[in-house]
């Protein structure tokens, strides 16, 4: 063999063997944190912490309801699905087979044995855990398995990769709910979560948004004979509400568009709450921009999270946004899990997606940007509540922590991109 060819083996293998380590270490750092958080929260249960009650807020010809603990949210969707006359859609992430679980699932049957008609939409990968005894459902409802792979023999295609972590109910074309909470009794109680109630126009557009899906993926779960969902939709709009959908299958992404763009015109305040804050380059860019023309730009997110390496990760965010001046806080003794902001007193959103790149670039998501003082003020005073069981991340705080939180932020950085 010429000395040329093994010199260069030599090197390719060099080469691989250095890739592995770096990103096997990454990966055993990353199980390693995760293992140790799982095992110091152990029966551990969260602290009470401050919430609002609902909240209702006239826009336009419709209302929204803001929740911010979720057995409010949840007495009130029973409350929706008991009283159906017609259809019911339902759509999911997380779907467990606790208590919360089984009364949602009761509720959904009940309502098809009456002669609703009753679509349901879960994502199957997020429901491994949950028993399979769980998910047998009444042949009475249509249930959409979203599948745990669903590329096929596409599996270079990146379309279709993307998880459903939308979280949608409509009832009767009357009222909608959308927001962060998924299904399940640690939610009802223990996870400070934001979701909101839409009545008026705006109901169509949310069904619209469960119709398109449903449609899509119709075919691999029902005979073709089966007719699409929702053929006919109202011609009347409300300018003050508008849902943004992620949709990978199609390769549309506008939530990240939309934060960009209430941002960049930002004069007063941004005020964001987010459970896991894993920004692109661009968009920390369009923050720190904001704080440096004197904006009020504040970050809530959680003290510990549920994902400790999303947490570490996204601590690598924190000296480039403090050193610009924006106030970051963090949410103590329960998880934070909402995705929302407010911005200038006129501009608010509710909904699925977090800051990260599964959400902005990867998964299908939905979110209400709802254009209203009235919906802005709401989430102002919402924002403040939270304020108080936060404490705020100082300069001088961040510039002092030692060295072993520095080199486990520096080494999961390249990670980053994966989440």
């Amino acid at each position: 063999m010429p000395r040329t060819v093994r010199s260069r083996d030599r090197l390719l293998t060099y080469v691989r063997r250095t890739l592995l380590s770096f990103f096997g270490a990454q990966l055993l750092l990353a199980m390693g944190l995760t293992l140790v958080d799982s095992y110091r929260r152990r029966n551990k249960k969260p602290k009470p912490f401050p919430t609002t009650s609902p909240s209702t807020v006239e826009v336009g010809d419709g209302t929204v309801t803001t929740y911010t603990f979720g057995q409010d949210l949840y007495d009130d969707m029973l409350a929706a699905i008991d009283g159906a006359k017609r259809q019911i859609l339902f759509e999911t992430y997380i779907w467990k087979g606790d208590e919360v679980g089984e009364r949602f699932k009761q509720a959904l049957t009940e309502a098809a044995e009456r002669g609703v008609d009753v679509h349901i939409i879960y994502d199957a990968f997020a429901n491994i855990v949950v028993k399979p005894t769980f998910k047998n459902f009444s042949p009475r409802l249509k249930v959409l398995r979203f599948p745990v792979y669903n590329a096929g023999l596409r599996f270079f295609d990146l379309r279709h990769y993307g998880r459903d972590h939308r979280k949608i109910l409509v009832v009767d074309d009357e009222v909608g709910f959308v927001g962060g909470y998924n299904i399940g009794t640690p939610y009802a109680t223990e996870w400070r979560d934001t979701h909101c109630r839409i009545t008026g126009p705006g109901v169509w557009d949310l069904k619209r948004a469960f119709a398109d899906f449903w449609n899509l993926y119709r075919r691999k779960r029902f005979r073709a004979s089966e007719r699409p969902l929702l053929l006919e939709t109202a011609s009347q709009w409300e300018p003050r509400i508008r849902f943004h959908r992620n949709v990978p299958r199609l390769w549309m992404f506008p939530i990240r568009s939309m934060y960009l763009e209430a941002i960049n015109r930002a004069t007063d305040n941004v005020w964001l709450t987010h459970a896991y804050f894993i920004p692109d380059q661009d968009f920390v860019d369009a923050l720190a921009n904001a704080a440096r023309r004197g904006v009020d730009v504040r970050l809530l997110v959680p003290a510990k999270s549920n994902h400790i390496v999303a947490d570490w990760i996204s601590r690598g965010y924190f000296g480039q946004l403090i050193a610009a001046g924006v106030r970051i806080f963090r949410f103590k003794d329960a998880m934070v899990h909402a995705k929302t902001a407010t911005i200038d007193g006129s501009w608010a959103t509710i909904g699925t997606a977090n800051i990260d790149r599964l959400s902005m670039q990867g998964n299908y998501e939905i979110n209400v940007e709802i254009i209203d003082p009235g919906m802005a003020r709401a989430m102002e005073q919402i924002y403040e509540v939270d304020l108080s069981n936060s404490a705020e991340l100082t300069r001088d705080e961040w510039e002092s922590r030692d060295i072993y939180r520095r080199f486990t932020e520096s080494v999961l950085a390249p990670l980053r991109p994966l989440l």
